[in-house]
């Protein structure tokens, strides 16, 4: 039998034993709460962390974002004053130079005025010397017999009557260029008025769409490098606003834009934007493009109904689909001169064929970048020349901006329909200024002439209309100040197609009866 003392024994060690276990757990449950809350606290530590690196990436995004509208602001305020203090020197420049040309003018006008006084002076001894040998003509004819009386007179009516044929012929020869200009006139508007060309616009920078906001960061990439991938492979600047769901290529290559558009579009497309990406859609676009240039030279060839041409004259026609000249593409012009070539050769009687073969390749040179030295024009000459191209044609294309002389009527024609297509309305797109400052040029190289009483530009600039004082210039002088305004003109300014100079030399004679 058990006692009181191994009883209470035997509670005293299983009480040790429970109170030695409930002090390990709760020691092992203070531990276990001490690793779990560190846990805890790492974790929090880490997503903070995460969190705030996340904010500091798209942080440095966006000031580098506002780094760079910055700078254009700043290169595009710098250009601003850079042309305005360019302009501003120009037209100090052109005030001296006016100046200097008025000071010359007025010593040329001294030395005139002195030789004409001598000149005054020589006529009046001439006319004291006439007066003197008529006197001694009529005592010596008061002595003449009927006959040789009758000789003198025929001699006298035989000089007037040459005066009068020569005035004669002058008036039929006018008249027959008069008619050679209203038909000339008559042919091209004849050929303008067959075409209805399209009107060009400007076009600097392609919009390409995104699905979502998101995109812009993928696009801007770790610290840029996507973004400053794609505008190091494709050589165009990449615009990321506020604008939504779209993307701003800017590129003044046309060529250039349409590849990084194209890749752009087709990376937005796959979703894995990266550099290594980047190189590889890039590539691809291009070789998209040289096809897609290929193709449309074809089919403006096609379209002309002309022979097929070599695989590399159709690549670099096709580039100039993607080229402007003073914002008109360069293609659809060449495809218009083409066409107003055709006609003009057949309302002229000739082959139309090399006509337009030679309106459509005249621009060619143009799209060789910087790979032969030369004008576009002998460039695409010396091409087409490799490529055993119609001499014919090959001479027109070297001679239509009257750098080699022309050997054939193909070299006019494509002068002319290059002339027709530059300057018709809506063809190329310039400023209110550019105007204006065009025909206050013209005005005022005309009134800096003596003799000129007003200049007037008509015509959107294509003729300028000069008066001339009739007391102070003869014909003679009126015709040589035209050709002076032509010379000024065609050293001082800048402008397609041709002006008209016209001289205009009136007197009236006025008188009342009362």
């Amino acid at each position: 039998m058990y006692n009181n003392n191994d009883f209470f024994e035997f509670s005293t060690q299983q009480l040790t034993v429970t109170a030695t276990g409930v002090l390990v757990a709760f020691v092992a449950g203070v531990l276990l709460a001490v690793v779990i809350a560190r846990f805890r606290e790492y974790y929090l530590n880490r997503a903070r962390e995460e969190k705030y690196g996340q904010l500091i990436a798209l942080g440095k995004k966006e000031n580098e974002i506002m780094a760079h509208e910055l700078r254009t602001e700043v290169e595009k305020e710098f250009r601003d004053r850079e042309e305005s203090i360019r302009q501003k020197e120009q037209s100090v420049r052109s005030a001296l130079a006016d100046a200097e040309r008025r000071i010359e003018e007025i010593k040329k006008g001294e030395v005139r005025l002195r030789a004409d006084e001598a000149e005054a002076g020589e006529d009046r001894k001439r006319l004291e010397v006439e007066r003197a040998h008529c006197r001694h003509e009529l005592l010596r004819m008061s002595s003449l017999s009927h006959a040789e009386v009758r000789k003198a007179v025929l001699d006298t009516v035989r000089a007037e009557c040459e005066t009068e044929v020569g005035r004669l012929r002058r008036e039929i020869l006018g008249r027959r260029e008069e008619e050679l200009r209203m038909e000339a006139e008559r042919i091209l508007v004849d050929t303008m008025q067959r075409l209805a060309p399209a009107i060009s616009h400007e076009a600097n920078s392609a919009m390409v769409a995104i699905p979502s906001e998101d995109m812009k960061g993928r696009l801007i990439g770790r610290e840029g490098r996507n973004i400053k991938a794609f505008e190091q492979v494709t050589g165009t600047t990449l615009l990321i606003d506020e604008t939504p769901e779209s993307v701003l290529v800017s590129s003044f290559d046309p060529v250039r834009r349409e590849i990084a558009r194209i890749a752009l579009a087709n990376l937005i497309r796959d979703g894995r934007i990266h550099p290594t990406s980047i190189e590889e859609f890039v590539e691809r676009a291009r070789e998209e493009v040289i096809r897609d240039a290929v193709e449309i030279a074809q089919n403006a060839v096609e379209g002309l109904n002309l022979p097929s041409m070599p695989p590399a004259l159709n690549e670099l026609l096709g580039r100039l689909h993607f080229r402007l000249s003073v914002n008109q593409n360069t293609l659809e012009h060449s495809v218009e001169v083409a066409q107003l070539a055709g006609m003009i050769a057949c309302e002229l009687g000739v082959d139309p064929v090399p006509a337009k073969r030679a309106g459509l390749l005249h621009d060619i040179g143009k799209a060789i970048d910087s790979e032969e030295e030369g004008s576009h024009a002998v460039v695409g000459a010396r091409i087409l020349k490799q490529h055993d191209e119609d001499p014919r044609v090959v001479n027109a294309v070297a001679a239509h901006h009257r750098e080699v002389e022309p050997e054939s009527v193909y070299a006019a024609i494509v002068m002319i329909a290059d002339s027709i297509s530059a300057t018709r309305p809506g063809a190329r797109s310039s400023s209110m200024e550019g105007y204006v400052e065009r025909i206050r040029s013209l005005e005022t190289i005309a009134k800096s002439f003596p003799g000129v009483a007003e200049a007037f530009a008509v015509s959107a600039g294509r003729e300028l209309r000069v008066i001339v004082s009739p007391d102070r210039l003869d014909e003679d002088a009126a015709r040589e100040t035209a050709r002076k305004i032509r010379m000024r003109v065609e050293e001082e300014m800048q402008y397609p197609g041709t002006i008209r100079i016209m001289i205009i030399r009136e007197q009236r004679f006025r008188e009342e009866a009362r």
